[in-house]
This record gives C-alpha cells, sequence and structure tokens, in this order.
C-alpha cells in the first residue's frame, strides 16, 4: 500500500471516528435533556406539597413557590437553575446539530430554544426570586415585584415565553428541510400555538384566580414538547430514520 493510500485511509478513519464521537455526544445531551425537563415537571407539582394550606397552584405561580418568603425555596432554586443548563446544553449540542442541515432556520432556533424560560429564564432562578407569595398575609402583586428579583421574574419570564414560541417556530421550518424531520413541523407549530394560548390565558385570568393553573399548563406542555424531541434525536439510528410524533398514530 503506498503511503497516500495509507494517508486516505487514515484519515477516512479519523473522520469516521470524529463522526461517531459527535453522535455519541448528541445523544448524551439528548438523554440530558430528557432528564432535565422529567425533573422540571416534577420541581413544577412537588413542591405544592409543602408550600401550606394557603397556596394553590391553580391561583398562585410556579415562581411564588421560590419567592424570598417561600418555604424550602432553595431547593427548587437548585432544581430549576440545574434544569436550565441542562436544557440549554441540549439545545446547543444536540438540537442544533441534530437539525443542522436546516442551516441558518435551525440555528436561530437552537439559540432562541437556549435564551428562552426553559433554558436561560430557569438558569436565572437564583436571581428571580420574589419578594413574597400571594399565599402570605398580606402581600400584593405590587409587593411581589417590589425587588430586583421579582422585576427581574416579570421581565425574563414574559421575554422567555416569547423566546420559546418563536423558537419552535423556526425549529419546524429546519425540521420541513431536515431529511427524516419533516413530519415533525407541523406539531411543532401547534405545540407554539398552544403554549401562545396558554400564555394568554394566564394573564387573562389573573384576576379569576387561574394564571397558576396555565401558567403550569404552558410549563409542562414546554417541558413535553422537548421530551418529546429528544426522545426523536434518541430514536434516529441514521439518517433515513423517520420516526414523528405523527408516525406512531399513522401506524
Amino acid at each position: 500500500m503506498t503511503s497516500s493510500a495509507q494517508d486516505l485511509e487514515r484519515a477516512a478513519a479519523d473522520l469516521t471516528a470524529a463522526s461517531s464521537g459527535s453522535r455519541a455526544g448528541v445523544r448524551r445531551w439528548a438523554w440530558l435533556g430528557l432528564v432535565a425537563q422529567v425533573v422540571f415537571v416534577a420541581s413544577c407539582l412537588a413542591p405544592v406539597f409543602w408550600q401550606g394550606p394557603r397556596y394553590s397552584a391553580v391561583a398562585h405561580t410556579i415562581s411564588d413557590m421560590y419567592a424570598v418568603t417561600a418555604p424550602h425555596a432553595g431547593f427548587l432554586v437548585v432544581v430549576l437553575s440545574l434544569c436550565g443548563a441542562a436544557t440549554i446544553g441540549f439545545a446547543l449540542r444536540s438540537v442544533w446539530p441534530e437539525l443542522r442541515t436546516g442551516g441558518r432556520r435551525a440555528a436561530t432556533g437552537s439559540v432562541l430554544l437556549a435564551l428562552s424560560i426553559v433554558g436561560l429564564g430557569d438558569l436565572l432562578s437564583p436571581v428571580e426570586r420574589l419578594a413574597c407569595r400571594m399565599a402570605d398575609p398580606g402581600c400584593t402583586a405590587t409587593q411581589q415585584l417590589s425587588n430586583v428579583g421579582g422585576q427581574l421574574d416579570n421581565v425574563i419570564s414574559s421575554i422567555g415565553v416569547l423566546l420559546l414560541v418563536i423558537a419552535a417556530f423556526f425549529l419546524a421550518a429546519a425540521m420541513r428541510r431536515t431529511p427524516g424531520w419533516a413530519g415533525w413541523a407541523r406539531p411543532t407549530r401547534w405545540t407554539a400555538v398552544l403554549i401562545t394560548a396558554f400564555a394568554v390565558a394566564s394573564v387573562l385570568t389573573q384576576g379569576a384566580g387561574y394564571s397558576g393553573l396555565f401558567e403550569r399548563l404552558v410549563a409542562v406542555t414546554g417541558a413535553a414538547a422537548l421530551a418529546v424531541l429528544a426522545i426523536g434525536i434518541l430514536r434516529r439510528r441514521s439518517p433515513e430514520s423517520s420516526w414523528s410524533p405523527t408516525s406512531v398514530s399513522a401506524k
């Protein structure tokens, strides 16, 4: 075998090894992203049980559960921050490489996902703590936002949900251009519409006492969508794989 042929063979082996390592990295971050969504949903539901009798999961928000005056708030702050960090890694190290064929749409969608409420929004939980809970005697909506944490929570949460919705539309457009992912585009767009509807309902029902319920629907819907996306990435064994949320019902 000539020297040039050996060089080509080594180069091909290096490329194969790099490709395998890249795929392994995508899968590792997909697993981490999946676990993060499961933990996040649990963290949105379980702490309700130690908030006391005045707290209502229907009327009061998730942010109330890690307000400055909330019991055991530090635990929830740490969990949400870790989930946010894992989701950022999932968006940039798994979703973006998987949908790279989608070009700028995939890049934009992945970055927006990382910056959204489920990524950076959760990561910044330590600095987004409300001054008090609505379940606390004498606490009002104005008092909740009287500290820096409350003001940051108000701004970051609003912008974060908007970025999540926009990211979904960009990722849906990227999926249409990525082999094996076209079937995911429509469900992704409808998920964005559903999240938008829940977010609007959360704002409109604040006076009626249902804002906590609709906020949790936003959170759970977003986490479920990301979990399904992570599973989709994990189930793709080759570029020809076409498993999608719609393919299950079609069988």
